[in-house]
């Protein structure tokens, strides 16, 4: 991923989050800014404390990331590129622990889903905390061997902490994809693979959805990303995100989005952006 010369990127999370080894990885040199909430990454972008946000969207084992449809629409922000991070789970101690010592691991709950053939490997009792980084921070606080934290091998290093043993995820394709914010729309260029992210709702009426998705279908577009809510808690409306391939002044999608159009209540372009290559190197099996 690239962008412009050294700027800030915001994150949710603290120091070490995997979605702050995202913006390192896809932004080297930039500065990272740590938020306690997607809302506050994403004021960060509009009030000029960072450039971009990278938002975390969904995980491919633990599925869609909360929030990121409602906050999107009102954000004011346009999605410039896409991110995909694998997730590599380290567990990690004070200097001078053991394994044999350790009896509490602390991390993210989600985390601690993936994690549990060490679990019982090592008979440890998870303690679920409020993310990843934020265990690491507290492991070197507290300083003590019998306590231990799952997360990347950034936080450790920024929390003082010795790798006791790397890789500990259960699943080693455990990836997680990320939007990247930005206050103005990015200028594409007139070649390469395009991904177009939007919301839509339909009407109440019977057929609706079929009718806006067959549009798609019959004009050859490509989705990769269908995802339901529902709005303001009504069980009868429901909000749709969409990711697709393709850019929408192409005659394909453009033409899907016009009935796309006609028969929603309506729509909202969040980003055109470029596809990540990992989107072709998981095509053909590459990690």
């Amino acid at each position: 991923m690239t962008g412009p010369a050294l700027g800030r990127i915001a994150f949710q999370g603290r120091p070490g989050a995997y979605s702050d080894l995202a913006c390192r990885t896809a932004y080297p040199g930039w500065a990272t800014v740590p938020c306690e909430t997607f809302a506050d990454a994403i004021a960060a972008v509009h009030d000029g404390r960072a450039d971009l946000a990278m938002l975390a969207c969904e995980n491919n084992l633990a599925g869609r990331v909360p929030d990121i449809h409602a906050l999107l629409p009102d954000a004011g922000l346009h999605i410039i590129g896409e991110h995909f991070q694998r997730v590599e789970h380290c567990l990690m101690g004070i200097p001078g622990a053991t394994l044999e010592q350790a009896r509490k691991v602390h991390t993210h709950p989600v985390a601690l889903g993936q994690v549990r053939d060490l679990l019982r490997e090592l008979h440890l009792t998870p303690v679920a905390q409020f993310d990843t980084a934020g265990a690491a921070e507290m492991v070197a606080k507290w300083g003590r061997v019998e306590d231990v934290a799952i997360a990347s091998e950034l936080a450790a290093e920024l929390n003082g902490l010795t790798i006791l043993r790397r890789n500990v995820e259960d699943a080693a394709h455990n990836t997680t994809r990320f939007y990247i914010a930005a206050r103005e729309p990015l200028l594409l260029p007139d070649d390469g693979p395009v991904m177009t992210t939007l919301l839509f709702s339909v009407r109440n009426e019977p057929g609706a959805l079929y009718k806006v998705l067959g549009g798609f279908a019959t004009n050859g577009v490509n989705m990769t990303r269908l995802e339901s809510y529902m709005l303001d808690g009504s069980f009868a409306a429901t909000q749709f995100l969409l990711d697709v391939e393709g850019r929408p002044d192409r005659p394909s999608l453009r033409q899907a989005l016009a009935e796309l159009e006609f028969f929603s209540a309506r729509f909202t372009i969040l980003g055109v952006y470029p596809q990540s290559p990992f989107r072709r190197r998981a095509a053909v099996g590459v990690a």
